[in-house]
């Protein structure tokens, strides 16, 4: 995924609040931008939050039906950070730098891990009238920021019923739960889509903080009610959620331990220094293809914006 939105500025997990080190219930609202010809809704990072634990971008895309779907971004290079996509209608097509090609489908995850540089491509595939995903970006904590770059794809996740709700765990550990996912920092992700229109009570780590996004449906928090796309930032401290979970449903829990440290997002960069951002923006630039390889199969290729600072 690319970060496409114009003007383009220099975003700081330091120019919005710190993570609340006490249980909170803020309303973070989205906004609307167009990623490769889909408009999807962009909640983080927004100015009331810019992360939820190393979660530092979240795109939620549908769910859309009806004409064919025409989804093209072109290459386009990540650093220091994993890019994380959960799909849960229709089918895209992801190409890398590292001669990754696979198609993601619904139920399953696609785990790309930039580290020191990656490029990459996202389609379409040809024939699909419906799309449904959740796209984020995971920032790497300072000591992994420079990993070799990496592709991993999860099929298969954990899956289970409790309460009213279907529950399927993307990262990290949930009560009895453990997923595969590749993680360089404590994080969760789970999906939860609803059964039966009720009060559930989920299990939370009071040492994480937490976002409930509501991808369907509108969910009722502290009597607080909660629409699509409207993020319920929770702070840390919590031990539990209580739920009102509307019938049909769904919504998307992140959480993890709060960062330690400045995250800078520049374009399709993630950083702790501007030093090392400006650095691999020129190495695009100057198609270094010892960092940023070509990508098999690309017929476009994204250009970034003038940075806007100085050294």
């Amino acid at each position: 995924m690319s970060n496409t939105e114009k003007p383009h500025q220099l975003v700081s997990s330091l120019d919005c609040p710190a993570a609340a080190i006490a249980p909170v219930l803020e309303r973070v609202s989205p906004h609307s931008t167009d990623v490769g010809g889909i408009q999807v809704n962009r909640v983080l990072p927004r100015r009331q939050r810019r992360l939820i634990g190393a979660w530092c971008f979240l795109d939620h895309i549908g769910p859309v039906s009806g004409s064919e779907i025409d989804l093209h971004v072109g290459a386009h290079p990540h650093i220091g950070l994993q890019t994380f996509t959960w799909m849960m209608q229709g089918e895209i097509l992801h190409r890398d730098s590292l001669g990754t090609e696979q198609v993601i489908r619904p139920g399953q995850v696609n785990l790309m891990t930039a580290g020191r540089g990656i490029a990459h491509t996202e389609d379409s595939v040809v024939g699909q009238h419906a799309m449904h995903a959740a796209q984020l970006w995971i920032a790497l904590p300072k000591e992994h920021a420079d990993t070799e770059p990496r592709f991993d794809h999860y099929p298969d996740l954990p899956r289970w019923r409790e309460q009213n709700l279907d529950m399927t765990l993307l990262i990290g550990t949930y009560a009895a739960h453990k997923a595969p996912t590749k993680s360089f920092s404590p994080l969760v992700g789970v999906d939860l889509q609803v059964i039966q229109a009720g009060q559930v009570n989920l299990e939370l780590r009071g040492d994480f903080e937490y976002g409930l996004l509501p991808l369907q449906g509108s969910w009722t928090i502290e009597g607080e009610t909660f629409a699509e796309n409207d993020l319920a930032y929770l702070g840390c401290g919590r031990r539990e959620l209580i739920l009102e979970s509307p019938a049909n449903g769904r919504a998307l829990l992140v959480g993890g331990a709060p960062m330690n440290h400045e995250v800078l997002i520049w374009w399709n960069f993630v950083s702790h220094s501007r030093s090392v951002i400006t650095q691999a923006q020129h190495d695009w630039e100057a198609d270094n293809k010892s960092r940023f390889a070509d990508v098999p199969g690309a017929v476009k290729r994204l250009i970034p914006p003038p940075i806007p600072w100085r050294e």
